[in-house]
């Protein structure tokens, strides 16, 4: 029930979990990472090489050996990766971990440094700050979130600040209580955004990056729809309007920002599946296109990308398509760096598809490449010599 993708790109604004490595490759290829569960077959987190001139793709294999690696992220200088451990106990705590990898540059091999605790029971979603010194994390188990120094060699520090929700929402099954599910900046690193499944509410807290502090803000929470579920976040490139996917009723909220105060106003919520659907679904990644013209969103049951249109003034969303992924249950997806192409992470038909994004019109096409991966859940990129 958790998902993340992300893609290296300078607007980091247009995926909610992208990490900004704002130098291009200068080989034009790119490291493509794919986190995963490991309760199959899968070992850890593993990688390819990408030419996006022709959109393909070379097998690196398993880089690192690890549990249950479903999120990733990485630095701004593009030297380190971090990973949740998606556990409820590490080392007796009740509590996930974060692993931090050191990236080798030339065969995109990851070296490890060390695990340090989440604070709360199944991470499952992570970012590093604008300044490369903070780690921010969520745990949808505990509903919780915290901030972990980043140490000069890319290694971790015990947390510098942590927060525990609390409450519950309308839907007893899914929320009994606070599950926080994403953790998003403002472009100017001063707020960071919080989606809470459990409590239908994306919180709000004020940011320091010096201390790697959190402080609630006023006002401290957008609010969602009762038993909506909110899932991932993300911003448009100019920071005018969010949006909200929200995973239990299988919509997309769009808001209005106040950048100056972090504030939030809700314009619309929309559907994300077609209305002759009538079976199990539940939505999982948001992402909004460099140029700010499309959003895209994730159906788990259907086991499509939905595809929005922006209106370029007001912010809302007109429904462009519903395409498949071509495999079952896609959890999470990126945009790759050049904005050519959608990796769609299939985790239950254990592959990451390739679709072709038109700049147009937004729709996706199939683009013929294909990844076999158990259970994918992220991915993430990085440029290569």
């Amino acid at each position: 029930m958790r998902i993340c993708v992300a893609t290296l790109l300078a607007s980091a604004l247009w995926m909610p979990c992208a990490q900004a490595a704002k130098k291009a490759s200068a080989s034009g290829e790119y490291f493509v990472y794919i986190g995963t569960y490991t309760r199959e077959s899968s070992k850890g987190i593993y990688a390819y090489r990408f030419h996006p001139a022709d959109g393909k793709l070379t097998p690196i294999g398993l880089v690192a050996e690890t549990t249950n690696p479903s999120f990733l992220a990485i630095h701004p200088n593009g030297r380190s990766l971090y990973a949740v451990n998606e556990v409820d106990t590490l080392n007796g705590e009740k509590a996930g971990g974060v692993s931090a990898f050191r990236i080798d540059p030339r065969n995109g091999k990851l070296i490890f440094l060390n695990t340090v605790s989440s604070k709360g029971a199944g991470p499952c979603h992570l970012l590093v700050d604008k300044t490369g010194k903070n780690l921010l994390v969520a745990n949808y188990g505990s509903g919780s979130v915290a901030s972990l120094p980043v140490k000069n060699d890319g290694s971790l520090g015990e947390a510098s600040a942590f927060v525990q929700h609390k409450g519950s929402s309308v839907n007893k099954q899914r929320q009994e209580g606070p599950h926080a599910h994403s953790v998003n900046l403002s472009a100017d690193n001063r707020f960071l955004i919080v989606t809470d499944l459990g409590l239908d509410q994306a919180l709000v807290y004020r940011f320091n990056a010096a201390k790697g502090s959190l402080t609630p803000n006023d006002p401290p929470f957008a609010k969602l729809n009762p038993g909506a579920g909110p899932r991932h976040f993300a911003f448009d490139p100019k920071e005018k309007h969010a949006y909200v996917i929200n995973e239990i009723q299988s919509t997309v909220t769009a808001f209005s920002y106040d950048r100056g105060r972090g504030a939030f106003q809700e314009l619309q919520t929309v559907s994300t599946l077609p209305k002759d659907f009538s079976g199990q679904n539940s939505t999982a990644e948001i992402a909004v296109d460099r140029k700010g013209k499309f959003l895209y969103g994730s159906n788990r049951g259907h086991n499509s990308i939905a595809v929005f249109a922006i209106d370029p003034g007001k912010g809302t969303l007109t429904p462009v398509e519903q395409t498949p992924t071509e495999g079952k249950v896609p959890r999470n997806f990126a945009i790759d760096p050049t904005g050519a192409y959608l990796f769609a992470a299939n985790q239950n038909s254990g592959d990451v598809v390739l679709l072709r994004i038109d700049s147009n019109t937004g729709r996706l096409t199939p683009a013929g490449e294909k990844m076999e991966v158990s259970s994918p859940v992220c991915v993430v990129f990085v440029p290569a010599r």
